[in-house]
């Protein structure tokens, strides 16, 4: 069924004021509201539902608005919720028309409006953000035609994995698994399992590694025993088989997987899809999520260093070797063609597309360089700044959304939220500017 939107009619009522009637709507949230091109993220969005019977979904606007003050102010879900029954400009943002006192939706709603419009379509809501930016003239056109490029980490909101604690919890899961459908095992190892891994914790920070390697061998033992009892319990139930397949391929990963392989490993058990990945960092050689890319124009917009598209990059590849992904979808994103794109020397070798292979320009490059170039060379390090406010400001940190989807959701919605918060500071100054001329005008004006 398709959600049923809000549009403004007007309505009053005798016992309670209209929104508009009790705040400043000079505000900068509601100045915001009015510059959104509200309409076509309900079209966007709505092509999702299908007309049919059923409850009706809960309101775009509503959703929307929701997903960008969570990531535009880094709320999680639960503070998001209780600063909404607080706050009338974050109601009057999301469409309503009279102040609510209890939530019109449960936290929940957010995680499954998440989940249902995916990451192809909240790609819109960093898309308007960019529309809005130039029709409020924060940011002209044509900055978005040079841009730069660098790649970042999203970590995961995981622990720091070792072996010990990876099979211990493999093992925990299991058993608990295993009391969830009635399973009887010889031995769960509870006691003995965190013993071990406390020993093991307690040796490797003492420097004494034979007795914590040896420690480590019994949490080895412990997780093949339960592996080879639950196998032999369910050999013969196929519908058990069906659901320990997939705790059971991660215990075996775990337990096979070795410091010096090669290849994919696992990491975290509740989250599999996480990759180790080391960017040269002193302060922190390896960090545990997935790759990102961001881009930003290269000029400085007159409301901020806006940011013109994102993505995530499973599989950690050579940063030159993702702009062949990267450069038609930032294209057919901001639609507008790319003249020229400055990157670090990590992207020497690029795999760009034919027609961009001399429009990239990386750190170091000496041929083809002139001395305008060399100025556009030298701005590469603005976008540092703004990789370092979307993990620090708008969620990019630490990411708590699960599955590889929710990767790319959260890296989408960070960018979207840092862009409409460049775009309340920007309203917010106009206004400022405003009052200023007209202050200055009361004063000059002859007495």
């Amino acid at each position: 069924m398709k959600p049923r939107e809000r549009s403004e009619t007007g309505e009053q009522d005798l016992f309670r004021s209209r929104l508009d009637q009790i705040i400043d709507l000079e505000h900068a949230l509601a100045k915001l509201a009015r510059a959104i091109d509200w309409g076509f993220l309900e079209e966007h969005f709505g092509a999702v539902y299908e007309d049919g019977p059923g409850r009706p979904p809960l309101p775009t606007r509503l959703m929307v608005g929701l997903a960008i003050l969570k990531h535009a102010h880094d709320l999680s879900d639960e503070v998001l919720c209780e600063r909404w029954v607080e706050n009338p400009y974050y109601q009057h943002f999301c469409g309503e028309a009279f102040f609510q006192h209890e939530l019109p939706f449960d936290r929940s709603s957010l995680t499954r409006w998440r989940q249902r419009m995916g990451e192809e379509r909240l790609q819109a809501l960093l898309q308007e953000s960019l529309s809005v930016a130039t029709r409020t003239q924060a940011m002209r056109p044509k900055d978005l035609a040079r841009v730069i490029v660098d790649t970042t980490v999203q970590p995961k909101a995981v622990m720091f994995p070792t072996d010990a604690k990876l099979m211990h919890r493999a093992r925990e899961r299991l058993v608990r698994l295993a009391r969830k459908h009635g399973l009887s095992l010889r031995q769960s190892y509870a006691r003995v399992g965190k013993l071990a891994l406390i020993k093991h914790q307690r040796y490797a920070h003492a420097h004494q590694f034979k007795r914590a390697n040896k420690a480590l061998r019994k949490l080895k033992t412990y997780l093949g025993r339960t592996i080879r009892d639950i196998a032999r319990k369910i050999a013969d139930a196929q519908a058990l088989r069906e659901v320990f397949a997939k705790e059971l391929s991660l215990a075996h990963r775990v337990l096979a997987q070795d410091r010096r392989q090669r290849g994919r490993k696992t990491y975290s058990l509740h989250a599999p899809e996480v990759e180790c990945i080391g960017k040269g960092k002193a302060h922190r050689p390896y960090e545990f999520g997935v790759k990102a890319s961001v881009a930003t124009p290269l000029k400085r917009s007159r409301g901020g260093q806006f940011v013109a598209h994102v993505a995530t990059l499973p599989g950690n590849p050579y940063d030159g070797h993702t702009l062949a992904k990267v450069i038609p979808a930032m294209e057919a994103m901001i639609g507008n063609t790319l003249e020229r794109i400055v990157a670090d020397a990590g992207y020497r070798g690029h795999n760009a597309p034919p027609d961009y292979k001399f429009r990239v320009y990386t750190s170091g490059q000496k041929r083809r360089v002139t001395p305008l170039i060399k100025r556009e060379l030298r701005r590469r390090a603005a976008i540092e700044p703004v990789i370092g406010h979307l993990k620090a400001e708008h969620r990019m940190g630490r990411n708590h959304l699960a599955h590889a989807s929710g990767d790319t959701i959260n890296a989408i919605l960070a960018a979207a939220g840092y862009n409409f918060r460049l775009l309340l500071t920007w309203l917010r100054l106009l206004l400022l500017r405003l009052l200023t001329a007209l202050a200055g005008q009361h004063y000059l004006k002859p007495t």
